[in-house]
């Protein structure tokens, strides 16, 4: 694993606020097939941030991969909401916090 990881911020679209339950369980379903694939390391919701709604830190390989995983989200698929994916280059003591 490289010592990147791909942030996907998830954007409250102009229909956000018509989400019903069956799409919350589509999602979460996602964020658990996600997780048991080894493709997530930490995700959630904000609170009082207004627009975004929250966000997940991919483990992938590539930019690619983290790309499609975000483009495969049920809130963005089905047009509930918009993301946007940066990189996140992390800094550890194994890399010397990137000195």
């Amino acid at each position: 694993m490289s010592d990147k990881r791909y942030v996907m911020f998830i954007e409250r679209g102009k229909t956000y606020n018509k989400i019903t339950m069956e799409v919350i369980t589509r999602h979460v379903d996602n964020m658990r097939a996600l997780d048991e694939a080894g493709k997530i390391e930490l995700g959630g919701p904000f609170k009082g941030f207004p627009g975004v709604a929250g966000m997940f830190i991919f483990k992938t390989e590539t930019r690619e991969e983290a790309e499609a995983l975000c483009k495969q989200e049920p809130l963005v698929a089905e047009g509930y909401a918009t993301y946007k994916l940066r990189d996140l280059e992390l800094a550890t003591k194994e890399n010397n916090y990137l000195l």
